[in-house]
C-alpha cells in the first residue's frame, strides 16, 4: 500500500466518503452510470496554498494576481469558487471570457490570452478593462488602432517565447523553437523588434511568458521566468524608465499522476523562483500567474458503474461508462496521460481483496477506449464502480461526443456538518434529447430540401 502524508490521506478519505454518499443519494446507480465529483474543500485548500506560497517570497504590498487558467476546468461554479478564494481568471477565447463574466470575476482580475484574437475580442477586452497579452506583431498592429481610438483601462503586454526547449510532452511545451505562441525571441531581429515595440508604445506595461505545463520540469519553468525577467530589465533600460511594471509568468506546475502525494508543491516552485530570479521578487515588479491543472486536477474524480465484465485472451475486462468522452487525452495518449484507478463495490465502498490484472474499458465503439490497460486492481465485478482519479482538470469538463455519448453530471461535495456529505450540482447531466438538439435535431430536413443540381 502506498505510504502517503496526512494531507493526501485526508483527501483520499474525503473522496471515498463522497463516492459512497453519491451511490447512497442516487447520484450514481443503474440509471446514473457515470458522474464527476469535485472536492470543494480540496479546491479551497489548493487556492490557499498557492497564495501562501508566493506571499512567503514576495515583499508585503507587491501586486499579485493569481489567474486560474479557465481551459483547465471551464465550469462557472468552479470559477466562482476560486474567485471567492482569492483567485482570478485567465481566459483564452470569447467563450471562456463569457464564463468568467458569468462567474462574477471582475475585469481587473481577468487576463485574456490567445494566439488568434479577433478584432471583436480585442475591442471587448478593452471595453471591459481586461488585461491583454498580445501574441504577435500583427495583433499589436490591431491593438494600435484600438488604443488610438480612446483611453484604455486594460493592462497591456506582449507574450514572448524564450525558445528554451521542450519537456517530456511536446504538445504541452510552449517554449520550443517553433512554438505557435508569442514572439520567438531567438529568431533574427525579434528581440530588437520587442525593444522597439515597447519604446514606441508607453502603454505596454506588462511582459508575458509561459514555458509549458505537464511534463515540463521545474528547472525549465524557472529558466523561462528568468528569461522573461531579463528581457523586462532590458526593455526598461532601453526606454530609460520603469515601463514594464508587471511580469506574467504563466503557470505550468506539473501534477504527479503516479501517486496520491502532491509533488511538486507551489511552495517548492515559489522558493525555486525566488532563488533563481531574485530580482523578480524584490518588490519592483507586480506578478501574474496562470496555474490551471495544479489547482484542480487532484480534486476531481470520474466514477463509472461497471456494466459488464468479461475475459478475452486470458485478460479480465471491466466495461464501464467512462472512457474517451471524459478522458480523451488518456485514451488517445495513455503513455503521456496515465490515470490512477480506484475500485469501489456496488455500495460505493473501497473494494478490498487480492489484486487482478485487468483492463478498465469505456463504452465507446473502438478497441482503444481504455481508461487503464493491464492494471492490477481488486477484481471489478458487474455493478461495482471504477473511479478515475485526479481528473479535476482537462477531463470531464471537456466532453468529447464520440458515439453521441452524453456529458456526465458534475457535482461538488463537502462535509454536511453532521458527519455526512452534501452535494451541489455544478452541471446537470446531459439528456438524450439535448444530444439530439445539439446534433441538428431541429433541422432534420435541412439537407433534403436543398435543390440538388442533378434535379434541376
Amino acid at each position: 500500500m502506498e505510504h502517503i502524508g496526512s494531507e493526501a490521506r485526508e483527501r483520499a478519505g474525503r473522496r471515498d466518503r463522497a463516492v459512497r454518499a453519491a451511490v447512497g443519494q442516487g447520484l450514481l446507480g443503474p440509471d446514473c452510470a457515470v458522474a464527476a465529483l469535485l472536492d470543494v474543500t480540496g479546491i479551497r485548500r489548493s487556492a490557499a496554498e498557492l497564495r501562501a506560497a508566493f506571499g512567503a517570497v514576495l515583499p508585503a504590498g507587491t501586486p499579485v494576481l493569481h489567474a486560474f487558467a479557465v481551459k483547465a476546468t471551464p465550469l462557472v461554479p468552479v470559477l466562482r469558487l476560486l474567485h471567492e478564494a482569492g483567485v482570478g481568471a485567465e481566459a483564452a477565447s470569447p467563450g471562456e471570457l463569457a464564463l468568467v463574466r458569468a462567474a462574477g470575476v471582475p475585469a481587473a482580475r481577468t487576463v485574456l490570452d490567445s494566439p488568434a484574437k479577433t478584432p471583436a475580442e480585442l475591442r471587448e477586452a478593452l471595453a471591459l478593462g481586461v488585461a491583454v497579452n498580445v501574441d504577435n506583431p500583427q495583433e499589436l498592429g490591431r491593438l494600435d488602432a484600438l488604443v488610438g481610438a480612446g483611453p484604455v483601462r486594460s493592462p497591456l503586454g506582449v507574450r514572448v517565447n524564450p525558445q528554451i526547449g521542450a519537456g517530456a510532452i511536446g504538445a504541452t511545451s510552449t517554449a520550443t523553437r517553433t512554438s505557435k505562441f508569442g514572439v520567438a525571441l531567438r529568431d533574427e531581429g525579434a528581440r530588437a523588434w520587442v525593444l522597439r515595440a515597447y519604446a514606441e508604445r508607453p502603454w505596454l506595461t506588462r511582459l508575458h511568458a509561459h514555458t509549458g505545463s505537464q511534463g515540463v520540469p521545474l528547472s525549465l519553468l524557472a529558466r523561462g521566468v528568468a528569461e522573461a525577467y531579463a528581457l523586462a530589465e532590458e526593455i526598461n533600460a532601453h526606454v530609460g524608465r520603469r515601463q514594464v511594471d508587471t511580469l506574467d509568468i504563466g503557470g505550468g506546475l506539473p501534477v504527479n499522476f503516479a501517486s496520491e502525494e502532491t509533488t511538486p508543491s507551489y511552495a517548492q516552485y515559489a522558493r525555486l523562483l525566488a532563488g533563481r530570479v531574485p530580482g523578480l521578487f524584490g518588490g519592483r515588479y507586480g506578478l501574474v500567474t496562470e496555474f490551471g491543472r495544479s489547482l484542480l486536477a487532484r480534486h476531481g474524480t470520474v466514477v463509472a458503474r461497471v456494466e459488464y465484465t468479461k475475459s478475452a485472451g486470458g485478460r479480465r475486462i471491466a466495461v464501464t461508462h467512462a472512457g474517451v468522452q471524459v478522458a480523451t487525452r488518456t485514451v488517445y495518449a495513455p503513455g503521456s496521460w496515465p490515470l490512477r484507478i480506484a475500485a469501489y463495490d456496488a455500495g460505493g465502498r473501497p473494494k478490498r481483496g487480492p489484486e487482478t490484472v485487468q483492463d478498465v474499458a469505456g463504452p465507446a465503439c473502438f478497441s482503444g477506449d481504455l481508461l487503464a490497460e493491464g492494471r492490477a486492481l481488486p477484481l471489478l465485478e458487474q455493478g461495482d464502480y471504477a473511479a478515475a482519479l485526479d481528473t479535476g482538470a482537462y477531463y470531464f469538463a471537456h466532453h468529447y461526443a464520440y458515439n453521441s455519448l452524453a456529458r456526465p453530471g458534475v457535482y461538488g461535495f463537502a462535509p454536511d456538518g453532521e458527519g455526512g456529505v452534501a452535494f451541489a450540482t455544478v452541471r446537470e447531466p446531459q439528456t438524450v434529447a439535448e444530444v439530439v438538439a445539439e446534433s441538428g435535431g431541429a433541422h432534420a430536413s435541412a439537407l433534403t430540401t436543398l435543390d440538388a443540381p442533378e434535379r434541376r
